[in-house]
């Protein structure tokens, strides 16, 4: 069995991200709850429509772990369509394995709408009801466990069930809304399986259901839940690590230019982070890395185009601001 570094586990899908011309957008008091606006009834014109194959959470961290040298597969479902067949012929030019990908010929393969407003997006997502199954993956360094359809419950039983049956797989877990909607009780399992764990402030009020604020609160809290390395990000404010004895913030490293579209920016950080880990490097140094390739991703249409690889990530290291480091807080 084919020996792999970083195997990823969750849905691919390709985006079509439609860029409005004409929309608004309103916003609370304290900008935490923002609705986009349409005129209801009407044509609404829009500039431009561009279509990114082969992304998702999952499929955008295998890309990336890829990209960065490691011997990367990725584990999911796509249907028998043309959409499909434009996801494997992305994943074979990346170099992502796909012998654990199933296709079913009479589905289709997950499509979602972007709405392309300004720098940011709204997504309109459609997860198709796949019959989940694992393939025994044998034993890669680290599985990446991210977003799955709404019917996939029972497949994370046996996901959890595969992890305890091989204590030397190091797990990451980047829950994707399903599974933050399943809640943390019935994922328990995977939550004390995980070696790292990523989700943004939002995210972590939610699994947590609190309100609190705090940082370090919120950290603490994931981390009790029993992943080694907390990881919580807060858009262009940076991110920050709990590994059980420092906090740590990382800042965002600065934009050459004012980004272009947002998708992608978290599964960057998110993966590049898991990949430097894989290739041995600290806690303290994968912080370096993960906001390069977020400001890079966001600099370009879609999750995957502006993935770097390791020189890449080196030359950006070199020229960062003296202030671009990690700092225990």
């Amino acid at each position: 069995m084919y020996k792999y570094d970083f195997i990823a586990i969750g849905d691919t899908v390709t985006d079509a991200f439609i860029r409005l011309k004409e929309a608004s957008v309103h916003c609370n008091i304290n900008k935490e709850k923002c609705e986009i606006c349409l005129r209801f009834a009407d044509k609404i014109p829009y500039e431009e429509v561009y279509i990114v194959p082969a992304v998702g959470n999952s499929a955008n961290a295998a890309v990336s772990a890829s990209r960065l040298g490691l011997k990367s597969g990725i584990v999911s479902n796509i249907g028998g369509d043309y959409f499909g067949k434009e996801c494997l012929n992305v994943l074979k030019a990346e170099k992502v394995g796909i012998q654990y990908v199933k296709i079913h010929k009479n589905s289709k393969t997950n499509y979602h709408y972007v709405l392309w407003y300004e720098d940011d997006r709204t997504i309109l997502i459609k997860h198709e009801e796949y019959p989940y199954q694992l393939p025994d993956i044998g034993s890669p360094k680290w599985v990446y466990l991210s977003s799955l359809g709404g019917n996939s419950e029972k497949f994370h039983a046996l996901v959890e069930k595969y992890f305890y049956s091989h204590p030397e797989i190091k797990v990451a877990f980047q829950p994707g809304t399903f599974q933050i909607k399943m809640g943390k009780e019935k994922l328990k399992g995977i939550y004390r399986r995980a070696e790292v764990f990523f989700c943004n402030k939002e995210e972590a009020q939610r699994i947590l259901g609190t309100s609190a604020e705090n940082i370090k609160t919120l950290l603490k809290g994931i981390c009790g839940l029993g992943p080694r390395i907390g990881v919580i990000t807060d858009g262009p404010k940076g991110a920050y690590v709990y590994e059980g004895k420092n906090f740590w913030f990382m800042p965002a490293y600065p934009d050459p230019k004012p980004p272009y579209e947002r998708t992608g920016a978290g599964d960057a950080f998110s993966s590049t982070f898991t990949a430097a880990l894989a290739l041995g490097l600290s806690v303290e140094e994968a912080l370096k890395w993960g906001p390069v390739n977020s400001m890079s991703v966001v600099q370009y249409v879609g999750a995957r185009e502006g993935l770097l690889n390791r020189k890449k990530i080196a030359e950006y290291l070199k020229k960062a601001p003296k202030n671009y480091k990690p700092e225990i807080i």
